[in-house]
């Protein structure tokens, strides 16, 4: 059976060709600029404004300095809440993958007996729930890639720790599969 794949960060030749610097330089001048004690908005800007780094790569920065010094656990969103998410490109016309996920039925079959209670549904657009009796939020939406082809992304927020996302990362991907077995074969 496949895993998801695990994150891995960015080479030091990707960064420094892209930065000017390698993962150690840039952690030794955040360390420097007393970013261990600043929120990750401080950690963004001081990198933009005082580092002239662009903002995707300002993030990028600030994430990865995040982790290396324990202030950021591997799926904590920058608000401290833990989320897991996935998304799956299906061979089939959107209004068909969003009826297998609002058709109870339906989704029992490839979802099982799911903790999903919906909350709202926009016709082929979006779905909001509760999940495991509200202990956490499921939000799934849904894009069109053509008459039959279209692209389902789950997003399970309001987690309580990194191992707890870490499962239902690997619970969505098998879940994600299963729903792309049923509509396509």
């Amino acid at each position: 059976m496949k895993k998801p794949r695990e994150s891995k960060r960015m080479s030091d030749h990707a960064v420094k060709e892209r930065t000017g610097k390698t993962w150690a330089e840039w952690f030794k001048i955040l360390d420097k600029g007393g970013a261990k004690k600043w929120q990750h908005r401080e950690i963004s800007a001081y990198l933009g404004e005082k580092q002239k780094v662009g903002p995707w790569w300002g993030q990028m920065v600030a994430v990865a300095y995040e982790h290396e010094r324990g202030i950021r656990e591997k799926f904590q969103k920058c608000d401290g809440e833990f989320a897991a998410s996935g998304s799956r490109t299906l061979k089939v016309p959107l209004e068909t993958a969003y009826e297998a996920w609002v058709n109870e039925k339906s989704r029992r079959g490839w979802l099982g007996a799911s903790d999903l209670e919906i909350t709202t549904a926009t016709p082929s657009k979006s779905i909001r729930g509760k999940w495991d009796g509200g202990s956490s939020r499921l939000s799934v939406n849904f894009y069109g890639k053509g008459a039959a082809k279209c692209q389902v992304a789950v997003d399970h927020m309001k987690l309580n720790s990194s191992k707890e996302c870490a499962k239902m990362k690997t619970f969505w991907f098998d879940a994600l599969n299963r729903l792309q077995s049923r509509l396509e074969g």
